[in-house]
C-alpha cells in the first residue's frame, strides 16, 4: 500500500514528465491524497500480469435523490451490467476496475474485473449529499496516481472514467468546477484517458453545462431522463464505449468518436 508521500511523489513525476500541469497538481493538493486516493489503488503492479492495461473507472451518484427519484435499482443494474460485460469480454485479463461513490465509498479498489464487486441494496444505499467537485477530483486523482504507477513500470496503459449525478454540486469544500477541468485537460491531452459523464435528469440542472464547466467533452456527455430504462441504456452505451476502448489499437478511435463513435 502507497503513503501519501509516494502517490505525491507518481503526481511530481507525472508534472515533470509533462503530463500534469502545476494547475493540475494544486487542484490535487487541495485534497488528502494519503487517504482517498490510497483507497483507490488496489492491486499492485507487479501482481498484473497484462503486457497493457485498461483502468476501467465508475463514480454511481449515492446521493439521497438518487433513492427519493426511485432510481437506485436501476443505478445498481447498470452498473453491474457494465462490470459483467467486461469481465466476459476477450479483454478481460487486461482490464482493471475500481468504483467508488460520489460520498467517497470505495466499494472496491482497482482489481482485474473478474474479480470486481457488485452493487446490491447492502452497500448501495444512497442518502447522502452532493460534493461533485470534491470528489471527482478524488477519483481522477486516484486514475492518475494508477496510470502512473504502471507507466512508471513500462506497461502502456489507458483509461475510461464514468462519473454519474442526479443533481448539480452541492457540499464541496475544497475544490470547484475549474479544479477539476485543470485534470480532465491534462489527461486528454495525454491521449490516454477518456472522462464521461452521465447526469440523471432532476427537471432543473442544466448538466451539460455542468460537465463543460468540469471540462467533459460534449460527445462524452450522458443526460438521460429519470427514467429506468433510460438510465440502463446510457449505462449500455458506457458499457460499449468501453469495450471499444479496451480492444488493442482501438482506444483511439473510441475516444474520438464518444458515445455515438
Amino acid at each position: 500500500m502507497k503513503k501519501g508521500s509516494d502517490i505525491q511523489k507518481l503526481f511530481e513525476a507525472a508534472e515533470e514528465e509533462g503530463t500534469l500541469s502545476p494547475e493540475a497538481l494544486a487542484a490535487l493538493a487541495a485534497i488528502d491524497i494519503g487517504a482517498q486516493i490510497q483507497a483507490g489503488l488496489g492491486v499492485g503492479v507487479d501482481d498484473v500480469q497484462a503486457s497493457e492495461v485498461v483502468l476501467v473507472t465508475i463514480m454511481p451518484d449515492d446521493s439521497g435523490s438518487i433513492r427519493f427519484s426511485g432510481n437506485a435499482d436501476a443505478v445498481r443494474e447498470g452498473h453491474n451490467a457494465v462490470v459483467e460485460a467486461l469481465a466476459s469480454s476477450k479483454q478481460k485479463d487486461s482490464i482493471l476496475a475500481h468504483t467508488r461513490y460520489l460520498n467517497g465509498f470505495v466499494l472496491y479498489p482497482y482489481r482485474p474485473v473478474a474479480e470486481a464487486e457488485r452493487m446490491n441494496t447492502k452497500n448501495y444505499d444512497p442518502l447522502l449529499g452532493t460534493p461533485l467537485y470534491d470528489q471527482t477530483v478524488v477519483l481522477l486523482g486516484t486514475v492518475i496516481a494508477k496510470t502512473q504507477e504502471f507507466a512508471q513500470s513500462g506497461v502502456p496503459v489507458r483509461s475510461v472514467t464514468l462519473i454519474l449525478t442526479d443533481g448539480a454540486d452541492e457540499g464541496s469544500c475544497k475544490s470547484k468546477a475549474s479544479d477539476v477541468r485543470a485534470l480532465v485537460r491534462d489527461m486528454l491531452a495525454s491521449e490516454q484517458h477518456i472522462v464521461a459523464a452521465m447526469g440523471i435528469d432532476d427537471g432543473r440542472t442544466p448538466f451539460r453545462d455542468v460537465f463543460r464547466a468540469m471540462g467533459i467533452e460534449d460527445r462524452w456527455i450522458l443526460t438521460p431522463r429519470s427514467d429506468a430504462g433510460e438510465i440502463r441504456r446510457a449505462f449500455r452505451m458506457f458499457s460499449q464505449s468501453a469495450m471499444r476502448a479496451s480492444q488493442h489499437a482501438g482506444f483511439s478511435r473510441a475516444a474520438a468518436g464518444g458515445f455515438l463513435g
